[in-house]
Formats: structure tokens, C-alpha cells, sequence
């Protein structure tokens, strides 16, 4: 229990950690001032016995001494465990918040091929489920587990001075206690897994079935499709059941080893009283503790079986955090501009899951030169333009940007000098303004307006309800294919990157679309070096250069004129698109 517990605190930042260390110092003392209840009752218990005894007069004194030692623990108490209660809460809560903020910063820098290996699901997973456990049942679980045995421990103290006999029999309840309780996190160590996988599993399957309705109405799989969510969400309810089932009888357990020693104490107490050992008022005092003892060790021992889920928990959120990233600072945190942002290629190879796909590739592309990448599906081409910006370090050879070394530069550097239009826009659920400033949060509006002109967008827009301050749907699921295209091609605009990469960024645009949107790509690459991923012949045939790019390699490269005469890759692709337009309703 102890190495879970100092495993989450490891985990706690700094300040969060020391605001969990500062709690259990402070616990300590409130335990004491728990503890100081004894001593207001011995007071009052032993007035009252000796004075029905006949031995000692009750005096009004004895009345207020007592009343005073409660009040002053009582008060003390509350003080202190508000104290502790905030501390604990604060640091709980703001470490899972920053944990949520360290993941997505520490993703923005892993390789873009473990967005590949792993769901979607079990990121999500960890950053909500697992987070918010953390924040709460975490918590909450340390906070009573660690008051439990503070309170319990300086309980059994207090009694040493009153009766060492009754604080062994308390000290051996309070062992017995946590011998049971080593079973409670046994018995749940197995399921703890068997959950935070089916919670995984849930939340992968819920996303997968809202980000594909379409399809699954499209194919009236509505049924299948229902049945399959349905049964994830059924197994994880069964785990959660399985869990609680599991724990239940050991709680049975620790309740009646709890209660036992608390009725040890007082058989204890009234034989050693019989037999003449023990003063009337200090078995009478100790009678009352037996009652009290246990009662905070329960409710912690009762939480203590949740260590395990927070545990496995940690380790998850750990994990992520534990990613090797592509080089962040890079040699130099800035590199010199003096030089044009030329790009070169040498010698390239990148294999993904042990299949390669980009094999021996050299290339250059001069700063404000215009270089078009065609090739067959699946030859390599994205991840090209992937390993030039810099998505993925490359396995073999280098990239080199302005002259230098692609991972030499700081990755906030080198992002600076790319913009991308991919051929599947992500718009955020936002407003139309946010989602074209969301490289520059703090532009003013006249500079949004006038990005948004350039990429021939600021007409639709005004012509919305609340025209830039429409909040549009998560992916910008209110809008048309072109309209969303057009605003991403708007947010380029506005970071104003010397590189511009092109993933066939108009492949799938209707043709009322298609001149808005060739004219809001003109308007982007205007003096910028482009990079573009193509399927359409008036995009490709203006190039300065095209690289035809099959199986991983360059099997092409020139002009638009001399490939179309070679008969190779290139003259077949413009022979299919005549073909393309030739056909006619």
C-alpha cells in the first residue's frame, strides 16, 4: 500500500506533492486533536465515578475542565482538517489538470506513427476516465486511507498512557486490521486491469460509433453496430460488478475484525477491572474508546481497495508521459534565417512497422520553387511530405531545411516555417474567427477578416447567422467539404509560413467550389515554396518540378513537357485524367 501511495505522490508535480506531504503533516496533528477527545471524557468519566464513589467530590471545575479540552480539540480539529481536506483536494485536482495538459503537450512532439499503433480510445481513455479517477476517487482514497491510520495510530498511543495492556490488544486489532486488508487489494489487483481495459474499450467503441454513423446508417448496421457498443458497455459493467463483488466479502471481513477488537478492548477492560488491575474510571474510559477506535481505520480500509485502480492508473497516464519524442529543443533554439529555406532530401529511407515505405529517396527543392508528388495510392507520397516537415524522423539519410539538419532545430522553429492543407479538414468546435486565428489566438478581427477574404471564405461567412462568431459543429460538421477548405486554407494564410504543403487539398471539391478554392490557393502560395500532393492535372502540370513517387522511390522527376513524352508512371497518369474528362452525361 505504501509503495502505491508513494508512487502517486512521485507522480505529483512538485508543488502538488509538497501540497500532499504538507496534508499529512498536518493530519498528524489533527489526529492528535482527535485524539484529545479521550482525555476530555477520562476527565469528565473519572469526576463522575469518583464522585459516586464517594472518594472525590465532583467539583463545577471538573465540568469545564473537560468541556474545554473538547472544545479546544473539537475546534483545533475542524481547523486543521479543513486544512487538510483543501490541500489534499487542491493537490489531487491540479495534478490530474496538469497531467492532461503534459500529455497533450508531450503528444504534440511524439512520432506521428504512434498515432497509428494506438487507439484513440485508450489516449481519450487515460486523459478523461483515468484523470478524473485520479481527481476524485484518488483523492478521496488517499485522503481517507492515510487519515485512517493517522487516527487510528495516535488513538492507540493516547491509550498507552492510560493502560499499555489495552494498547497492545488495540495495536493487535489495528494489525489484524491491515492484515485483512492486504487480501482487499489482492482480491482486486487482477480486475483493477480487467477495468481500466474495459473502460478503454468502452470509450473506443462509443467513438467509433459516433464518428461513424453515417456509414453504419448508410449500410443499415444500425442493429450490428448497436449490439457491438451495447456489449462493450455490458462488459464493463460486469467488470465494475465483478470488482464490487470481489470487495465486499473482505469488507465483511474487516468489519467484523474491527468490531471484534473494538469488543476485545472492552472484555479486556471489564477482566482486568474484575480482577482489581484497573481502575473503575479508566475501564469506563476505555469502554468509550472501544467504540471509537476503529471507526476512521474502517472507512479508510473500505477505500484502500481502490489504491490498485489509481495505481494502474498512474501507470497509464505514465506511460504516455514516457513516449520517446523526436528531439524537441534541438541543437539550436533558433536557427539563422541569413540563407534561403531551401529543402534537401539525402539518401531518405523510412520503414513503418518494419514495411518500408520511403526507400532511398534525394531530393531538392529550392526556397519559392513550386515541386508536385504524384504516384500511385499507398506509394509513399504523405509520408514524403511527412518526413520533409518533419511528422516523423527519418530511419536512414537526412532532411535538411535552410541548410541544416531538420532534427537540429527547435520543433516550435521548424513548425514555424510550414503550413498545411490536408484533404481532410479538422475544424474545432468553435467559432468561424477562433478557427481561422488558431495559430495566433490573439490576432485582431481586421487581420482575420482579411485572411479570410484572401482565401475567398468571407462571403459565406457574412452571410451566416452570426457571420465569424458562428460557432460551428466539432470537425466543422455544419459546413459544406469547400467552405471547410477554404477556412483551412484561410488559417494558413493567416500563420503566413514560407512552406506550404499541399495534401490534395482539392481532390474532393465539388466544382461550384473548385474556383473559389483555386483562387484561395493562389492567393496562399503567392512567394512560398510549395509542396503538393496531387491528382488533378491543371494543379500538377505548372510545377517547376514533378517527382513521380512508386513503391517508396523516385521513379520519375522533371517537367510537366518531358515526362509527358518519356511513356512512363507520369504519361499514364494523363492519359487516365483525358480519359476522366472525356466522359460526359
Amino acid at each position: 500500500m505504501f509503495e502505491i501511495l508513494k508512487r502517486f505522490f512521485n507522480f505529483c508535480d512538485k508543488e502538488n506533492r509538497d501540497k500532499f506531504y504538507a496534508a499529512i503533516v498536518l493530519g498528524v496533528v489533527n489526529s492528535f486533536f482527535m485524539a484529545l477527545r479521550i482525555a476530555a471524557i477520562a476527565v469528565m468519566v473519572q469526576g463522575v465515578i469518583r464522585a459516586v464513589m464517594g472518594t472525590e467530590a465532583f467539583s463545577v471545575k471538573t465540568i469545564w475542565l473537560s468541556l474545554g479540552i473538547m472544545v479546544f480539540s473539537l475546534t483545533a480539529a475542524i481547523i486543521t482538517k479543513k486544512n487538510v481536506s483543501m490541500w489534499q483536494t487542491e493537490g489531487g485536482y491540479r495534478t490530474c489538470a496538469q497531467k492532461r495538459i503534459q500529455i497533450a503537450e508531450h503528444l504534440r512532439y511524439v512520432p506521428m506513427g504512434y498515432f497509428n499503433k494506438n487507439s484513440l480510445g485508450q489516449i481519450t481513455s487515460v486523459t478523461t476516465n483515468t484523470m478524473e479517477l485520479m481527481g476524485d476517487v484518488a483523492t478521496r482514497a488517499v485522503m481517507l486511507v492515510m487519515q485512517g491510520l493517522l487516527d487510528s495510530a495516535l488513538i492507540i498511543v493516547m491509550i498507552f498512557f492510560f493502560d499499555w495492556r489495552i494498547a497492545l490488544v488495540a495495536l493487535a486489532g489495528f494489525c489484524a486490521f491491515q492484515f485483512v486488508n492486504v487480501f482487499m487489494r489482492l482480491a482486486v489487483r487482477g480486475v483493477s486491469m480487467e477495468k481500466t481495459l474495459a473502460d478503454e474499450a468502452q470509450i473506443e467503441k462509443v467513438l467509433e460509433h459516433i464518428q461513424g454513423i453515417a456509414e453504419v446508417k448508410a449500410y443499415n448496421l444500425t442493429g450490428k453496430r448497436s449490439k457491438e457498443l451495447n456489449a462493450v458497455i455490458d462488459r464493463a459493467k460486469k467488470v465494475c460488478m465483478k470488482m464490487e463483488l470481489r470487495c465486499i466479502p473482505i469488507a465483511a471481513i474487516q468489519s467484523i475484525v474491527s468490531k471484534f477488537s473494538g469488543v476485545a478492548i472492552a472484555m479486556s477492560s471489564i477482566y482486568f477491572y474484575l480482577n482489581g488491575t484497573m481502575p473503575l474510571e479508566k475501564c469506563a474510559v476505555m469502554l468509550i474508546c472501544s467504540f471509537m477506535l476503529f471507526t476512521a481505520l474502517e472507512a479508510g480500509g473500505n477505500y484502500s481497495a481502490l489504491l490498485r485502480v489509481i495505481d494502474i492508473g498512474v501507470q497509464k497516464a505514465q506511460a504516455i508521459l514516457d513516449i520517446p519524442t523526436m528531439d524537441i529543443d534541438g541543437k539550436q533554439k533558433a536557427v539563422a534565417k541569413k540563407g534561403p529555406l531551401d529543402i534537401s532530401a539525402t539518401d531518405i529511407s523510412f520503414a513503418y512497422e518494419k514495411r518500408k515505405i520511403i526507400d532511398g529517396v534525394s531530393l531538392q527543392i529550392p526556397e519559392r520553387s513550386k515541386i508536385a508528388i504524384v504516384g500511385p495510392s499507398g506509394g509513399g507520397k504523405t509520408t514524403l511530405c511527412h518526413l520533409l516537415s518533419r511528422f516523423w524522423d527519418v530511419d536512414k539519410g537526412s532532411v535538411a531545411l535552410g541548410g541544416v539538419d531538420v532534427r537540429d532545430w527547435s520543433m516550435d522553429d521548424l513548425m514555424a516555417n510550414f503550413s498545411f492543407v490536408f484533404q481532410n479538414v479538422y475544424l474545432f468546435h468553435d467559432t468561424i474567427a477562433n478557427n481561422i486565428r488558431f495559430g495566433q489566438p490573439d490576432a485582431p478581427m481586421k487581420k482575420v477578416i482579411a485572411a479570410a477574404k484572401k482565401a475567398c471564405c468571407h462571403d459565406f461567412i457574412s452571410a451566416l447567422p452570426n457571420g465569424y462568431d458562428t460557432v460551428i459543429g466539432e470537425a466543422g460538421a455544419s459546413l459544406s467539404g469547400g467552405e471547410k477548405q477554404r477556412i483551412s486554407i484561410a488559417r494558413a494564410i493567416m500563420k503566413d509560413a514560407p512552406i506550404i504543403i499541399l495534401d490534395e487539398a482539392t481532390a474532393n471539391v465539388d466544382p461550384e467550389n473548385e474556383r473559389d478554392l483555386m483562387a484561395a490557393v493562389s492567393e496562399l502560395t503567392k512567394e512560398k515554396t510549395v509542396i503538393m500532393i496531387a491528382h488533378r492535372l491543371k494543379t500538377v502540370r505548372d510545377a517547376d518540378q514533378i517527382v513521380v513517387i512508386d513503391n517508396g522511390k523516385i521513379a520519375e522527376q522533371g517537367k510537366h513537357k518531358t515526362l509527358a513524352k518519356s511513356g512512363g508512371i507520369y504519361a499514364r497518369f494523363i492519359d487516365s485524367r483525358k480519359q476522366a474528362v472525356s466522359w460526359k452525361i
